[in-house]
């Protein structure tokens, strides 16, 4: 039974809920990012480099692929380095590596501002501390 509880204290945890959080939405952010690379970005680069569609660039590793120009039937056919597929995968990666830096930085930002304007006013006594302090005030003064 200690494992049990242990493990409830564990996943209940506030860190372990944030991960699980953050995962979900990681994932969620990935899909984003694929379709905006996939769909948004990557159209237009390749109309501006005279229509190359950058999911069907490949290198033919042996002859049975040649003129073969989609990438799946080319892989059906035999090895090929997917060079296409690597550099929608880089862009990708810059995308998210740069969405993530905006969020850290204005994550950051916040924390300076935070630290650089402190509560002036301390909190008020609750009624527990006020009621302490007239317990210690009264011994102080009976002796």
């Amino acid at each position: 039974m200690g494992y049990l509880k242990e493990f409830k204290e564990f996943a209940i945890k506030g860190n372990v809920l944030d991960l699980a959080v953050g995962i979900i939405i990681g994932a969620a952010f990935g899909t984003v990012v694929n379709s905006l690379v996939n769909d948004i970005i990557m159209p237009p680069v390749g109309k501006v480099l005279k229509n190359i569609d950058f999911k069907n660039l490949f290198l033919p590793l042996d002859g049975s692929t040649a003129g073969i120009k989609d990438l799946e039937a080319a892989r059906k056919a035999g090895a090929v380095i997917a060079y296409g597929n690597f550099i929608q995968n880089v862009i990708t990666f810059l995308i998210v590596a740069f969405a993530v830096f905006l969020l850290v930085k204005g994550a950051n930002k916040l924390r300076r501002k935070e630290a650089a304007n402190p509560d002036p006013t301390p909190p008020s006594p609750t009624r527990e501390e006020i009621l302490l302090t007239e317990i210690r005030d009264a011994i102080r003064g009976s002796k």
